[in-house]
């Protein structure tokens, strides 16, 4: 990733500094991240979502999108 360039707006580089740490601990976490949480009435489209984990909150288990459906971690079908 590159540095601010030197003419960048002065008034921007606090922001712009703030905005490129943020995008560099994206890309490579230094601890665990929080998962998003749902009930599963509130499961968002899985087609929206592909290779995304989520928690599956009244139910206390992990679901992943496979594009089409989300799959429980637990047992391997579909919610």
């Amino acid at each position: 990733m590159t540095p601010l360039p030197p003419d960048a707006p002065a008034n921007l580089r606090p922001v712009l500094n703030d905005l490129l740490a943020a995008v560099r601990a994206w890309r490579a976490p230094e601890a665990p991240t929080p998962i998003y949480a749902c009930a599963q009435a509130a499961l968002p489209p899985a087609a929206n979502w592909p290779r995304t984990v989520l928690l599956v909150s009244d139910l206390n288990i992990l679901a992943h999108s496979d594009g089409v459906h989300w799959i429980r971690q637990d047992t391997g079908a579909t919610l």
